[in-house]
């Protein structure tokens, strides 16, 4: 390889075998330095990242808790109770302390239940008690204390003051007749509506009955009770 040199090469710098071949050595290190270069200088292909669903929302234990109802309905919030008197033919009668939204049937129930061979053709099982209320079995219903006589709204139809409140939830188609603007067929209306509905728990409930409008609304609120 010497020989293949340039003669001004060899006598300029005195070239030796081992010069030579330190320079063959740089060259190849400097090759392989260019090629490693250009290897990982290629275009690599690139996978794209997997998409992760996000983790579901943890769902609230009471969410999942089950909700205890009562034997007339379901449970109100709160753990709300009504006293009521359950009276008349019934083995253990006395005041008793019921979950709120209980019915008759309940009250009967935790009173121990009907004598054999009371009549309870006229007593509405599924009517939902009031706080206060008394019931009666097989025994005449006993007249409730009035408070003072409201007058007539208006002044009109009735020709006198009249006793009330009268309560929905108990009142007879007779007594449901004596108010103004009430004949036998809408006191027959708020009976079935009661007996549908089970009972009346608010005064407002009045709107819904079929003949009831607005201006007898206004006549008839002051009067009753639910």
């Amino acid at each position: 390889m010497r020989e293949r040199l340039p003669v001004w090469f060899q006598a300029r710098c005195g070239v030796e075998p081992r010069t030579v071949g330190a320079v063959a050595i740089v060259l190849v290190v400097a090759v392989g330095f260019a090629g490693q270069q250009y290897w990982s200088a290629r275009p690599q292909p690139v996978t794209a990242p997997a998409v992760i669903a996000p983790a579901p929302a943890p769902v609230p234990v009471s969410a999942l808790a089950p909700v205890a109802a009562s034997p007339g309905g379901p449970a109100p919030p709160g753990g709300a109770r009504i006293v009521v008197d359950v009276g008349g033919k019934v083995r253990e009668p006395g005041v008793r302390r019921l979950p709120a939204g209980s019915r008759v049937e309940d009250a009967l129930a935790a009173a121990g239940g009907v004598r054999p061979g009371t009549d309870t053709t006229g007593l509405n099982r599924a009517r939902v008690l009031v706080d206060g209320e008394q019931v009666l079995v097989g025994v005449p219903a006993q007249p409730q204390p009035q408070p003072p006589a409201l007058a007539l709204p208006g002044g009109g139809g009735g020709g006198g003051p009249t006793a009330g409140p009268l309560s929905l939830g108990s009142a007879t188609v007779e007594q449901l007749d004596g108010l103004p603007g009430v004949g036998p067929v809408l006191a027959r209306h708020i009976v079935d509506f009661r007996t549908a509905r089970g009972g009346f728990r608010s005064v407002e409930e009045l709107r819904q009955v079929n003949g009831i409008g607005e201006r007898r609304f206004a006549d008839l609120r002051r009067l009753v009770r639910p």
